[in-house]
């Protein structure tokens, strides 16, 4: 996914995936690039936010529908607040698990608490103020003491450590927002994408 995007995805959790074969797959990955048309590149941009974020495609028509609700004039900025605020993603950016995928099976798994509360659901939208913290059973796994010990990605300014010199508990300070997404997209290809989609 990776080299057809051309760029890493750090929520795929799998860094230097472009170090040693910086083409596309498949058999004519080394041709000579084609220009992709402007409906392709839309559709680039898109999938850069379905994979990331380890989403399906009715799932992020869901949250474009919810942004647009919430947010007329800038729904891209309140698209990312949702993804961005989805608890398997703040797992992951708190430096819970090394992947997205590995955060959704912690919270499925009920290895995560939510303001003291275990909570299962990993596209549960959080808000300013919620506490994030691993079970006591969690904190001693060997794959969030690896993970919490070499995160994939620095901490957000839209969250921090509940506690100086504990990396287990964080709290959701801010609205995060595009600039907060860990890799480079265009939002406005995007919303040219849902726009011709009508979406």
């Amino acid at each position: 996914m990776q080299r057809a995007l051309g760029l890493e995805l750090p929520g795929l959790g799998k860094p230097g995936a472009l170090a040693r074969r910086n083409y596309p797959p498949g058999q004519h990955g080394q041709a000579r690039k084609r220009k992709l048309s402007e409906f392709g590149s839309q559709l680039r941009e898109k999938q850069k936010l379905l994979f990331h974020y380890g989403l399906r495609e009715e799932q992020l028509r869901r949250f474009v529908r919810n942004a647009r609700t919430m947010q007329q004039s800038n729904w891209i900025e309140a698209l990312i607040s949702l993804l961005e605020r989805r608890l398997d993603n703040l797992v992951f950016r708190l430096g819970f698990a090394r992947s997205i995928a590995s955060a959704r099976q912690l919270v499925s798994h009920g290895h995560v608490m939510v303001n003291s509360r275990i909570l299962t659901i990993g596209s549960a939208v959080l808000r300013i103020g919620d506490f994030i913290r691993l079970t006591p059973y969690a904190t001693d796994m060997q794959a969030t003491i690896q993970a919490r010990q070499s995160p994939r990605l620095p901490l957000p300014g839209y969250l921090q450590f509940a506690t100086e010199g504990s990396n287990d508990h964080g709290v959701l300070l801010m609205q995060p927002g595009t600039r907060h997404v860990p890799f480079e997209f265009d939002p406005s290809q995007i919303s040219e994408y849902y726009a011709r989609l009508g979406a």
